[in-house]
């Protein structure tokens, strides 16, 4: 799969979020499952490209690469707009305004085939199973943090996740 997104040759280009996310996650949990059992989000950065209709060409060109996966390519340069943000000024500057820290994790492989790894508000959250907003998602926006939890039912799956701001019935 990052050979797959590699070879689009995007700008700032990742695979992040959930996807990366839930493999640690099961990974130190000891849950084996399937890498396809959520969306892969890539997300990239180019503000020349920023159109919706251009994610997803790059998703249809995905899908017809590995149609086992389902594919969310976001542009970063655009969605700053749908997420009542400022500009951000990268892909990682976007990831810093994401709902929780250990969602701001992405993957790429480099041209030596290295995996490269970007987590602009650190790994310790993501490691640690500490589920936290973000400062954008602490201040105004902490409800929707609150009801994307309950949502996500994450303790369901990964029981020693520790969640702040969740009180269990």
């Amino acid at each position: 799969m990052l050979r797959r997104v590699r070879d689009l040759a995007l700008p700032d280009c990742w695979v992040a979020a959930g996807f990366v996310r839930n493999a640690v996650w099961d990974h130190l949990h000891g849950v084996s499952g399937t890498p396809f059992d959520t969306d892969i989000d890539v997300i990239w950065f180019d503000p020349s490209r920023a159109t919706a209709a251009h994610d997803r060409v790059l998703e249809a060109r995905l899908r017809s690469a590995d149609d086992r996966a389902r594919w969310s390519v976001k542009n970063q340069a655009r969605m700053h707009l749908r997420n009542g943000d400022g500009p951000y000024a990268s892909a990682t500057d976007a990831m810093r305004c994401w709902p929780e820290t250990a969602t701001a994790v992405a993957v790429r492989l480099g041209d030596d085939d290295a995996i490269e790894i970007a987590a602009p508000l650190g790994l310790d959250d993501l490691f640690g199973l500490a589920v936290r907003p973000t400062a954008r998602f602490a201040g105004d926006k902490y409800p929707l943090y609150l009801e994307r939890i309950r949502a996500k039912q994450w303790q369901a799956r990964w029981p020693r996740l520790c969640i702040e701001g969740l009180s269990l019935p």
